[in-house]
């Protein structure tokens, strides 16, 4: 298996590990404490640190000077705190459990934004690397299909805490794989005498560069919306009369979106920018039409399409970092960009749970203009300023070096800097 190939598996293991926890860890302490709100708080712990660990890991990352070392042991720190919930929770002290996840949850942004980070390490730029964040992307959505039904089986035939298990094993594995990725000789880390960036380059580089300032802003808003989908799914099956049929829209949604970004998120002769707006507006448009379908087959149809077209917007997402971050923040960006989706997402469950009287319709409405508001705000955003030249607004952003793909002569491209 070759240095990509390997990146994958362990991406996908690790992800797996990931989107696997919220229903195992409330699943276990439903089964130990009869709470559901115990596996709530965890949970919760778990999630809290990601926004804020993000900065902090980036820098950690470009500043290690064994980058294979660093990623590794934050993989094998994520997987130690899944197995040591397997063990405590419902059985520990309740400070103990907590404390635990927070120790979990700070690792989790290496999970998402800062594997995804490797990847220009890994895939010399141009096409080959377009192609290879659209595979990347898909590792998320098989892991939203597959860990959930996965933990849901290991638990139906034994119990939570062997589904527990599995996930920090799944873990372990993606630690294990992480070590022996080819990227430290291919030049993926700083080197000796580059510049070090500050805490604060990784943000200063989402707000200067307008490529990355215009996907960051609508992605986050876009996500408040998407944070909440679930719920509302459940409400809409319900209201369709299928109790229990929200897990079969969600399905639909992340079959559907496994299937766009292994089709559309391969199309590498659209730009990045005008992909996303396309993802963004037509997930809200597939949206917008479920919330008046009249039975749950036809709003699963609907989600699934909506689906499709929210596949290439994570592709799209991570081209455009990647793309425009400069070198020394790079690892910050796609870690602080992962960071404020998953803060996003966790407002917009938090949002709906306030608002679960009003009618599953209208609800599924307002998550469909916030993603219309995201395409509209990234359209605004991305635009280039009046009297301004068409380039990246970038200069200024700190830790720009002369072999950034976000130079002053512009971004790379496939033929050449």
């Amino acid at each position: 298996m070759g240095g990509f190939g390997r990146y994958l598996a362990a991406a996908l293991a690790a992800r797996i590990a990931s989107e696997g926890m919220g229903m195992a860890v409330v699943m276990l302490a439903l089964e130990r404490t009869g709470s559901a709100a115990h596996g709530a708080f965890v949970l919760t712990a778990w999630l809290a640190p990601h926004v804020l660990a993000a900065p902090l890991a980036g820098v950690a990352a470009a500043r290690a000077r064994r980058p294979r070392l660093f990623h590794a042991g934050a993989l094998a720190g994520f997987a130690t705190a899944v197995a040591t919930l397997t063990v405590l929770l419902g059985r520990a002290p309740v400070p103990l459990v907590l404390a635990v996840a927070v120790l979990g949850g700070s690792c989790g942004p290496m999970v998402t934004g800062g594997l995804s980070s490797l990847i220009t390490g890994l895939v010399p730029a141009g096409p080959g690397r377009d192609r290879a964040y659209g595979w990347d992307a898909a590792t998320y959505n098989a892991a939203a299909v597959t860990a959930p039904a996965a933990v849901g089986l290991v638990a139906a035939l034994g119990s939570a805490g062997p589904a527990m298990a599995a996930l920090a094993a799944s873990g372990a594995l993606a630690a294990i794989l992480a070590a022996t990725l080819p990227y430290e000789e291919q030049g993926a880390g700083q080197g000796p005498g580059a510049p070090r960036a500050g805490l604060g380059a990784g943000l200063a580089a989402l707000w200067r560069v307008r490529e990355l300032r215009a996907v960051t802003s609508a992605t986050t808003l876009g996500f408040v919306g998407i944070g909440s989908l679930t719920t509302v799914s459940v409400l809409l099956a319900t209201e369709l009369g299928t109790p229990g049929g929200g897990g079969v829209l969600m399905t639909a949604f992340a079959v559907g979106a496994l299937g766009g970004s292994l089709t559309l998120g391969r199309v590498t002769s659209v730009e990045s920018g005008r992909l996303a707006r396309w993802a963004l507006a037509g997930t809200g448009a597939a949206l917008a039409a479920a919330a008046c379908a009249p039975s749950t087959a036809v709003a699963a149809a609907l989600f699934a399409l909506a689906g499709v077209c929210d596949g290439p917007l994570l592709t799209a997402t991570l081209r455009i970092r990647a793309q425009y971050a400069p070198d020394g923040a790079r690892t910050q960006v796609f870690t602080l960009g992962a960071g404020l989706k998953m803060t996003a997402a966790s407002t917009g469950a938090a949002l709906v749970g306030v608002a679960a009287d009003v009618p599953a319709a209208a609800l599924l409405t307002g998550i469909a203009g916030l993603l219309l508001a995201a395409a509209l705000l990234h359209t605004l955003m991305a635009a280039p300023k009046p009297g301004r030249p068409d380039r990246p607004d970038h200069e200024g952003a700190t830790g720009t070096s002369a072999g950034s793909a976000t130079t002053a002569a512009g971004p790379r491209t496939p033929e050449g800097p």
